[in-house]
């Protein structure tokens, strides 16, 4: 008697799709607490629904009682997992959301910006800078030293310098003025963001996908301009094209 007919006997078609399904369950699960946040849980959690309706028509009895058995589980784990984003939700109840006038952003100071950019890019000095748009980022970020100065080159390239006290952080534009610096931004947990990004890269990316901010990174290894938006983040070939990026969504025209 063969392997396979000896399992045959033994195991109904039903108990070893149960048997596979179980183990595929484990599988999803496991990454569900590993992997990052965002659209990836949400994949997953699509593929566990898929998996528990396949158990439920097919009545596979043992996949059944371990969805019915861990559903709170799953639940708790996400409840943990959005702690934060949670916590920031309640935190914001009742409070009006600032709208910053795009119009304010005038086209000296994206020159000033760009300036800045080229500077730091020709030298390989690191720099992080957000631009607010139309949400306030003051619940996203910490460890924020309160400036409110006026937008220069000079001033932006001396606090990216390095060994100067406020050069380990990000920079945050509002309404036309340096609003903050040395601020510490959330990091996206994206896997499928190329390894070479640093904590700078993640940070642009991690702060683009939780508001409507726009953030410039220049790369201390290699000198490159990127720009994140929305989560996405592109390298910017020259600072010709980062003026005309920053110019088109803050929604400045030329001659502002």
């Amino acid at each position: 008697m063969t392997f396979l007919e000896l399992l045959k006997e033994f195991f109904s078609w039903r108990d070893i799709l149960d048997v596979f399904g179980l183990f595929l369950f484990f599988y999803l699960f496991i990454r569900f607490l590993y992997i990052a946040k965002g659209l990836y849980i949400l994949r997953l959690l699509i593929y566990l629904g898929i998996l528990w309706l396949f158990a439920e028509v097919l009545s596979l009895s043992t996949l059944s009682w371990m969805f019915e058995k861990l559903w709170t589980l799953i639940l708790f784990a996400l409840i943990v997992i959005f702690q934060p984003e949670i916590r920031r939700t309640f935190a914001n109840i009742g409070k009006r959301t600032r709208v910053i006038k795009l119009k304010e952003y005038e086209e000296r100071s994206i020159d000033r910006i760009v300036r800045a950019c080229r500077f730091m890019a020709e030298r390989q000095i690191g720099a992080l800078i957000v631009i607010e748009r139309q949400q306030n980022i003051e619940d996203l970020i910490e460890g924020c030293i309160y400036l409110d100065a006026y937008i220069t080159a000079e001033l932006i390239i001396t606090i990216f310098y390095p060994l100067t006290p406020l050069h380990d952080g990000a920079v945050v534009i509002r309404d036309d003025r340096i609003a903050f610096a040395s601020c510490v931004l959330p990091l996206s947990k994206n896997p499928e963001l190329p390894k070479k990004y640093g904590t700078r890269h993640r940070a642009a990316v991690g702060i683009t996908e939780m508001s409507d901010a726009i953030a410039i990174v220049v790369s201390e290894e290699t000198g490159e301009i990127s720009v994140a938006v929305e989560g996405n983040i592109e390298k910017i070939l020259d600072h010709e094209l980062l003026k005309d990026k920053l110019m088109e969504l803050l929604g400045v025209k030329h001659g502002s």
